[in-house]
């Protein structure tokens, strides 16, 4: 097969779900598969790190990205005769020229579901083209059942259309010495307390406000004196939560890093004692994912694809039951044997998902649309 993916968002969305997907996606195709040539469009640095023999990069500029989508691509698609497309980041620019089989990952339908906790500007875009993508390509990915449910739900298509690739957590997260962990949190953010972390986004869908409710009742109540500590440049999303703080009275007790660059990321999880994800929706939700591989206790919701990710292995809570939030971090804070048996259940529970799984499901479901029959 020649097979053409949409890599800009390894770049441009750098950071996000969708940027790490992609960036490990296109990693582990060209690592696993030899027999397929893949043609890579790029934009921005680091593409040395596609160059294979069976690999092709073509360089494309963010500023100039309609020409790219509406015409380049198209044109070159045709040229290269290119077997099949992938566009990851939920299809959004799949132009309507292109001549060879489509696939799109979608993954989740939260400006369908939650379209208030979306910006305005991406949720009309998202709205315009999701028929379309859906109704044009040969196939689809998601990244859970519950997604794919989703998918259903909104658009009654045939669900053998629908192919489940779950993600998975970067090899980096993984368990440290954790007194090393905490001097270097104490050095870099001066944190010298043992502490609560969450990290994940400011939307209202991660729903950061009920946590921070929910610490307010126990932070006084606890055997030591603990922290919460939210990771990430919260901007103008995170600004109500800091009134949030002082109206409680807890502002010396949260502290707000802002932007952590990754290589800190999985110290922070190993220095924490528990780390805490009540998001309200979540296509798949990595951070849980990544806190479990570094051995980390985690405390999450019981809603959308969560459980699906997680199964026994954390402790999954009503995330709009404020009291139920705060007994949870309770009960783990203050029992040294239930923070032992979340760590071993998610250490276990990790090793079931990988980025080679995830691009072995993938080259599957390539095959598979380009080939019905097989």
């Amino acid at each position: 097969m020649k097979i053409a993916i949409d890599a800009r968002g390894a770049t441009w969305y750098s950071g996000t779900g969708i940027g790490t997907y992609t960036e490990n996606l296109i990693k582990e195709l060209i690592h696993i598969d030899n027999k397929n040539y893949y043609h890579i469009y790029w934009s921005g640095r680091n593409y040395n790190i596609l160059e294979k023999e069976n690999t092709k990069i073509l360089m494309t500029s963010k500023k100039h990205k309609r020409f790219f989508q509406c015409n380049y691509f198209p044109s070159n698609i045709e040229k290269e005769q290119i077997d099949l497309y992938h566009v990851p980041q939920n299809g959004i620019g799949l132009a309507e020229n292109i001549t060879c089989k489509k696939v799109a990952t979608i993954h989740d339908l939260i400006p369908y579901i939650m379209p208030e906790t979306v910006g305005k500007s991406y949720l009309i875009k998202f709205l315009k083209q999701m028929p379309y993508i859906i109704e044009n390509c040969d196939g689809l990915l998601t990244v859970s059942e519950y997604s794919k449910k989703d998918i259903l739900k909104f658009f009654p298509i045939d669900p053998n259309k629908i192919f489940v690739t779950p993600l998975a957590a970067n090899k980096r997260y993984k368990p440290l010495d954790k007194e090393r962990c905490k001097f270097v949190i104490r050095k870099h953010y001066n944190i010298n307390k043992p502490f609560i972390l969450y990290l994940g986004g400011f939307s209202n869908r991660k729903n950061v406000k009920s946590l921070i409710e929910a610490f307010s009742k126990i932070y006084n109540k606890l055997n030591e004196e603990y922290l919460l500590v939210i990771l990430g440049s919260y901007r103008s999303e995170g600004k109500p939560l800091l009134k949030l703080c002082d109206k409680l009275n807890i502002n010396s007790n949260v502290c707000f890093t802002g932007f952590v660059p990754d290589k800190f990321l999985p110290v922070f999880y190993n220095a924490c004692d528990v780390f805490v994800y009540p998001s309200l929706y979540e296509g798949f939700g990595l951070p849980p994912l990544e806190a479990m591989s570094c051995g980390t206790p985690v405390i999450t919701s019981n809603t959308t694809s969560i459980p699906e990710v997680v199964g026994d292995s954390s402790v999954l809570i009503n995330p709009l039951n404020i009291t139920e939030l705060s007994n949870a971090m309770t009960n783990v804070l203050c029992n040294d044997n239930l923070k032992k048996e979340l760590r071993i259940k998610g250490l276990k529970r990790c090793k079931l998902f990988s980025w080679k799984k995830t691009a072995q499901n993938t080259l599957n479901a390539y095959k598979k649309i380009v080939n019905p029959d097989l």
